[in-house]
């Protein structure tokens, strides 16, 4: 199976999974402890069930809207997700572009493996950046003014990563940023020689934003880890408080999934409430961020546009989550298979997919556009159910 052959982001999770190691994969696909939470996110959206308009003029869907205040060609942003050079060789770089020419926006993780300015420069586009909070409050600030001075026009604060998850898929695997030989790990990098070669000829990935962090000269020496030991434990709403006064562009808050908390962050002047559970991959038993969804809509009452992720696989998915209240989805996975499937061209691939089933799913329901998708699609008290 090729990039042409693949007609669901199940395709290219195969593909990848094909072309890379395991330890590599089931860093990317994995989730924390039984991953309970991974599961429940995808049984979340299968649940809800549709009630499609007949006989409305569907000839020419638009899927365009607008999130955040900005034109968007589709109700779709993409999800921040750390380390994928290890999939891809400048898969942050491919996946940015990709988004630029589709006209959606991007989200750059503080643990990207190419730089904020070389996304900026390479890629250009509606750019955002994800930011870990860490007890390093002098680079804290020294990546939030790199970021303003490469134009990036919004700020993702993510709050519900306290400490890191266990990963269990990740400790069998003995799986370590920057990537480290042992007998296992070599038997397996071996029976995968094209991503072996990307490798060899790229050289190892490395998270560049984080270059000089905690005094560490080689960007590539045990950052991971020193990321994981140096999480600010200690943020609270002080802090977020003063985070937003000293970021003067867009800011939003990711990982919400109470209503007293977007209620909170509205009060606080927050540009966008992200409802996340980090796709699974922290908190195991974490509620399905479709089932946290219509509580944080109900709370804020448009007061300020709510983001959902996690669990997004198809383009019907984007309708449910709109249709419960969310301005767009965030996409995290979807594109990093394709990333890790064939770069830039996989990634093309896996937008490509969405947004045509999007475009079928809105006409086959009776919404010529994205405004147009609302609770009344949702099958009676789905909304209730879901919350």
């Amino acid at each position: 199976m090729g990039l042409s052959d693949a007609h669901s982001i199940e395709d290219l999770r195969r593909l990848a999974r094909r072309r890379l190691p395991r330890g590599v994969f089931d860093f990317f696909d994995g989730g924390a402890e039984d991953e309970t939470t991974l599961r429940a996110n995808r049984e979340s959206f299968e649940r809800i069930g549709l009630r499609p308009r007949l006989l409305v003029d569907v000839q020419q869907p638009d899927l365009s809207t607008t999130i955040l205040d900005g034109p968007a060609a589709a109700p779709i942003v993409i999800a921040p997700t750390g380390a994928i050079g290890a999939g891809w060789p400048n898969a942050d770089v491919a996946i940015a572009r990709v988004a630029a020419r589709l006209g959606i926006p991007y989200t750059l993780s503080t643990t990207a493996t190419n730089t904020i300015e070389e996304v900026a420069r390479h890629a250009g586009g509606r750019l955002w950046f994800q930011l870990y909070v860490l007890r390093d409050a002098a680079f804290v600030q020294k990546l939030l003014r790199r970021a303003a001075g490469a134009g990036f026009e919004g700020l993702v604060v993510t709050v519900d990563l306290a400490v890191g998850g266990k990963r269990e898929r990740d400790l069998r695997n003995r799986f370590t940023v920057p990537l480290r030989p042992n007998w296992r790990t070599v038997l397996d990098f071996a029976s995968h020689p094209a991503w072996c070669w990307q490798m060899l000829r790229h050289g190892q990935p490395r998270f560049e934003n984080l270059a000089g962090f905690e005094g560490a000269a080689d960007p590539r020496a045990a950052i991971a880890a020193k990321v994981a030991q140096n999480l600010d434990a200690s943020f609270d709403w002080a802090a977020l408080q003063r985070l937003r006064d000293a970021w003067h562009g867009r800011l939003l808050v990711k990982g919400v999934s109470r209503g007293e908390d977007a209620t909170r962050l509205a009060s606080l002047g927050v540009d966008g409430v992200w409802v996340s559970n980090h796709g699974g991959r922290q908190l195991d038993g974490a509620i399905a961020s479709a089932d946290a969804l219509p509580e944080v809509v109900e709370v804020l009452a448009g007061r300020v546009p709510v983001l959902v992720d996690s669990g997004v696989r198809r383009g019907v998915d984007i309708v449910k989550a709109l249709a419960l209240g969310a301005q767009a989805v965030a996409i995290g996975r979807a594109t990093l298979y394709g990333a890790a499937a064939g770069g830039e061209a996989g990634a093309e691939r896996a937008l490509a997919i969405l947004t045509e089933e999007l475009r079928r799913a809105m006409q086959l329901c009776g919404t010529p556009r994205v405004a147009d998708i609302g609770a009344e699609l949702l099958q009676a008290g789905m909304t209730r159910q879901c919350a």
